[in-house]
C-alpha cells in the first residue's frame, strides 16, 4: 500500500510510479487514518518536506494509521534539496507506534513554495533530469527488501524550525489569503484542498460565491498554484500565472479529491 500527501503532484507522480513498480495500491494518506490497514505486508509514506519537516497536517495522519509492526515500512520524501528532520520525525513517530522504518530515501523535486517568496518553481524543472536514476535506485532497494535509511539523521536547525511557534509563524505568514475581486466561485480550490478547509460562501454583493479559507491550513498551497484566476495571495505577494506548478506528469483531475 503507497500512501500520499501531495499537494502539486510531487509526491503523487512518485508515489505513483512506486505503487506500479512494486504492485501495490495507491491511497491519500488523509484517507488513510483509522482504516485498518494491518493486513498490509508493505506500506509506503510518499509526502514533501515543509519548512525541513513534515507538513503540519501529517503528524495527525501518521498518529491515526492502524498498520502491523510486522509490515515493512518506509518512506520517499520529496523536496526541494534538503529533506530536514522528516524522515528523523516519522521514525520517531512510528516508533512510539511500535512500528520500525525499515527504509528512507528522497526525490529532489521543484519547490513549489517559493512562489509565496515570490520565485518560479517552474524555473527548477532541471531537478527531474536527476529523478530517474534516484527512482531507479529507491525501487531496487525497496524490491530487495533494503533496511537502509537514507537522510534520516537529526538536524538541530531542522528541529527548531519545527517548533509549535515557527509552524504557526509560517502559517500566519504563508497562509493563503482570498482576494474576493478575482475570485469567479468555480469551487476548484475546494476540492483541491486536502484539508478541506476552504468552503464557498456568498460574496458581499451576494450575486455570487466566493472562497473563504478556515483554521485548518497547512499551507501546501494547492489551491494557490490551481486557480485559475490567480485569486489566492501568499505572504502578501499576489499570485502570477507563470509561477503557478503542478508536476508535469499529473493532471489537476489527479488533485481533486472530490
Amino acid at each position: 500500500m503507497l500512501l500520499y500527501f501531495s499537494a502539486t503532484g510531487n509526491s503523487l507522480a512518485v508515489a505513483r510510479q512506486l505503487a506500479e513498480a512494486l504492485n501495490e495500491p495507491l491511497m491519500p494518506l488523509v484517507d488513510a487514518a483509522g482504516v485498518d490497514l494491518t493486513n498490509q505486508q508493505r506500506i509506503g509514506l510518499v509526502f514533501p518536506s515543509y519548512d525541513f519537516n513534515l507538513p503540519p497536517a501529517v503528524p495527525a495522519m501518521i498518529s491515526g494509521l492502524i498498520i502491523s509492526p510486522r509490515s515493512y515500512v518506509f518512506t520517499v520524501v520529496t523536496c526541494g534539496s534538503m529533506a530536514g528532520n522528516c524522515i528523523w520525525t516519522l521514525r520517531r513517530m512510528l516508533r512510539e507506534k511500535g512500528i520500525v522504518l525499515a527504509y528512507s530515501h528522497k526525490v529532489s523535486v521543484p519547490d513549489n513554495s517559493a512562489l509565496a517568496f515570490g520565485r518560479n518553481p517552474n524555473r527548477q524543472l532541471k531537478k527531474f533530469q536527476y529523478v530517474p536514476a534516484r527512482m531507479e535506485q529507491i525501487i531496487s532497494e525497496l524490491k530487495a527488501g533494503s533496511r537502509t535509511l537514507h537522510y534520516s539523521w537529526f538536524s538541530l536547525l531542522s528541529w527548531l524550525l519545527g517548533r509549535p511557534a515557527v509552524t504557526r509563524g509560517m502559517i500566519h505568514c504563508m497562509g493563503p489569503k482570498v482576494n474576493p475581486a478575482k475570485c469567479t466561485g468555480c469551487g476548484i480550490c475546494t476540492r483541491v484542498c486536502p484539508m478541506d478547509n476552504i468552503t464557498l460562501q456568498p460574496s458581499a454583493a451576494g450575486n455570487q460565491q466566493t472562497a473563504v479559507t478556515g483554521n485548518n491550513c497547512t499551507v501546501c498551497l494547492a489551491c494557490v498554484h490551481a486557480c485559475s484566476q490567480q485569486a489566492f495571495t501568499t505572504n502578501g505577494l499576489q499570485t502570477c500565472k507563470e509561477r503557478q506548478y503542478r508536476n508535469p506528469q499529473i493532471q489537476l483531475k489527479d488533485l481533486l479529491r472530490r
